[in-house]
């Protein structure tokens, strides 16, 4: 596996965890389509002159504050999709903006408090026979999705995946404020993946066209020392 990617450091994170079986899916955008779901404050990062659209969905477990063991019997374990786009505040400070994020978990919603877009469902991560299936549902009907993919052996990242992949921050808007979310963990080991199988209506229901093309696939076993830090204004 390889290791790459800028480190952000989180000295008093206010939760940790694991992120586990993850795969990344990426499609190329319209820049103007994905600016046009943006705050005032951020701007489209683009590579090779387009905008970028993940859906990544995964296991987030061992999620405790600072303090308690990650041993300890009994720490949640869950399974969370997000829809992200990249991003730059006008002073050039890049990260991630969350279209959406499913999640199987409800007391995350706590972080609508800083404009974190989280949907409460009925998400499932299985693995068999090689394939990781991923399915989720919005509580009350609406956004759904199942991808099935077959991860493949390691692979060097290419300047794409990196870009992709090693964003260490996240942005949200709530009060008329852009907040900012700090996340510390070690590089990602990247994978190839096959797409086995893929419905989903996430992009529709975010604003987006439908997207054209295979996506550009990644699997991970994930990361393991997840420090996310407090949210503050930008």
């Amino acid at each position: 596996m390889v290791a790459y990617g800028a480190q952000e450091r989180v000295r008093l994170p206010v939760l940790r965890a694991r992120w586990l079986t993850q795969t990344f899916l990426h499609w190329p955008y319209p820049s103007e389509a994905v600016q046009a779901l943006l705050p005032e404050g951020l701007i489209v990062d683009e590579y090779d002159g387009t905008a970028w659209v993940g859906l990544t969905p995964f296991v987030m477990a061992g999620v405790r504050p600072p303090g308690v063991p990650a041993r300890l019997p009994g720490l949640p374990a869950f399974a969370e999709t997000n829809l992200r786009t990249y991003v730059r505040r006008r002073d050039g400070r890049d990260g991630l903006w969350f279209l959406s994020l499913e999640v199987a978990f409800p007391p995350m919603l706590a972080a609508r408090a800083v404009g974190v877009p989280y949907h409460p469902g009925t998400l499932r991560v299985s693995v068999h026979g090689g394939t990781v299936t991923y399915e989720g549902s919005r509580w009350g009907g609406g956004a759904a999705y199942r991808l099935v993919v077959r991860p493949g052996g390691p692979v060097a990242p290419t300047e794409r995946d990196v870009w992709l992949t090693s964003r260490r921050r996240s942005y949200t808007r709530r009060l008329g404020l852009l907040w900012e979310t700090p996340v510390e963990h070690e590089p990602w080991p990247l994978a190839g993946a096959a797409v086995v199988g893929l419905e989903e209506t996430l992009t529709a229901a975010a604003g987006l066209p439908a997207a054209s093309g295979e996506p550009v696939a990644h699997y991970s076993e994930g990361v393991r020392r997840v420090r996310i830090g407090p949210s503050r204004p930008c």
